[in-house]
């Protein structure tokens, strides 16, 4: 159960900007949407990270335009998931580490917080090793170096943090445009077959019958559907100040909240749709082993894979999108791992070091493996399409407790889900379950592929 006797203030969930901004009162429908548009960015930052990049081109060179009707319903998905863990965090005023934590065993919590923390090395692995190949394309720095710079940009959120929460989404929602105005020009450019495209987002029955396309399906849900976005989601949505007893407060909180989720997810699903058209438009047919980003960036320069459109200045797009990319993660990523530690285990200690500490935990193994195979850079990308499988088999231990609780009367009142909501909620849980055991037993060779 909680601790009711510590200072409530010091139980909030970033507490240094929870409750931070002021809500107009009152006001017209846009001058209050102006003032909820932001954490939707970080939110949706998570949904468009380097991890993404690799399974959705791989995706596209693979099997053309098929699998663009995984990233429609992965991104169905997460909007429904980011808006029950946004009314979540606003509702109750806890994030969902914190309520889990309350409402396990400590036996389960600590479970529930390994595999979380698992969750989030397995996307750091994605983050940092892009943004270090970013880093080693565009300046010629080694990979190890941009590696150990892009870990330390947990300093850089230090001082964000004290500009004002603001602040940090203005950043990431720029580098979130940079991204998607550079695959926007790269995909004209490449004239993919537009009918074709548009056929592509039916789904396909070849996904669940071929192993190669449904291992690469989950790690598209991996990639998409974030479990740790989950946790930053129900904190970050605490960041505007809402009376709590007001539910006409509330209900306003929840729906601009939620508008500004959806509008910000449709930007990342746009951007996961252009990554796979890209792939199929320019790849799918070639030879070309596009299995690491340094092929992706030698292909859009080699007119012999690419035709015409080859130019060394979309290969230096290409790796600005992944920098930015990269960087805008690793800020969401390290303000997760925070709010992970602080709800699951507790831990009480300056926020300046309790930040520290949660970067070194989850970039620690990437860097011992970048070490470990230095000069291998085909061996350490290997890590990312499994990183994203990992994350869609972490993900019902982050989405079970997310519906029960946002389905549970007593503790969301009038706001719990509807009906339809909360059993289609379980639906999807039970079907990634299934799909990922599915996966599971393929991979064993205990289940015949067609």
């Amino acid at each position: 159960m909680a601790e009711h006797n510590e200072d409530p203030k010091s139980n909030q969930s970033l507490e240094e900007v929870n409750g931070s901004i002021e809500v107009p009162e009152d006001a017209g429908f846009w001058k209050t949407l102006g003032v909820y548009v932001g954490p939707g960015a970080l939110i949706a930052v998570g949904y468009m990270d380097p991890g993404n990049w690799l399974t959705s081109i791989a995706g596209g060179s693979q099997f053309k335009y098929v699998l663009l009707s995984v990233i429609l319903l992965s991104s169905l998905i997460a909007m429904l998931l980011q808006a029950m863990a946004a009314r979540l965090g606003i509702v109750t005023g806890k994030d969902l580490a914190q309520l889990t934590r309350e409402r396990t065993s400590k036996g389960m919590g600590i479970f529930l917080w390994i595999v979380t923390e698992l969750a989030i090395m397995a996307t750091d692995i994605a983050e940092i090793i892009g943004s270090g190949i970013a880093l080693k394309l565009l300046f010629g720095f080694p990979l190890i170096v941009g590696i150990m710079i892009t870990a330390a940009d947990v300093l850089l959120l230090l001082v964000l943090m004290k500009l004002g929460f603001r602040k940090i989404e203005a950043i990431v929602a720029t580098l979130v445009a940079v991204i998607l105005f550079v695959f926007l020009y790269e995909v004209i450019l490449s004239q993919p077959n537009i009918p074709d495209v548009f056929k592509g987002y039916v789904p396909s029955s070849k996904i669940l019958t071929d192993k190669s396309m449904l291992y690469l399906s989950l790690g598209i849900v991996g990639a998409t559907v974030m479990p740790h976005n989950l946790y930053l989601g129900s904190s970050i949505s605490q960041t505007r100040k809402v009376n709590r007893k007001d539910k006409k407060s509330l209900k306003q909180a929840i729906r601009f909240t939620t508008i500004d989720s959806n509008t910000q997810l449709t930007i990342a699903f746009v951007v996961n749709s252009l990554l796979l058209i890209l792939g199929a438009a320019l790849f799918y047919g070639t030879t070309s082993d596009l299995g690491r980003f340094v092929d992706l960036y030698d292909a859009l320069s080699n007119s012999k894979i690419v035709g015409a459109i080859a130019s060394p200045i979309l290969s230096m797009l290409f790796a600005i999108a992944l920098l930015a990319s990269g960087q805008s993660s690793t800020i969401t990523g390290t303000l997760s791992g925070q709010i992970i530690m602080e709800g699951f285990i507790r831990l009480k200690m300056p926020l300046w070091a309790q930040r520290l500490l949660t970067r070194l935990i989850s970039v620690t193994p990437v860097l011992i493996f970048a070490i470990y195979y230095h000069g291998n850079e085909a061996k350490i990308e290997e890590l990312l399409t499994f990183s994203q499988v990992f994350l869609s088999i972490a993900l019902p231990f982050a989405m079970i407790p997310l519906v029960a609780y946002t389905s549970n009367k007593k503790l969301m009142g009038e706001f719990r889900n509807s009906p339809l909501v909360k059993w289609l909620a379980w639906l999807i849980t039970a079907v990634l379950i299934i799909l990922n055991v599915y996966l599971i037993l393929q991979t064993l060779g205990l289940v015949a592929t067609a």
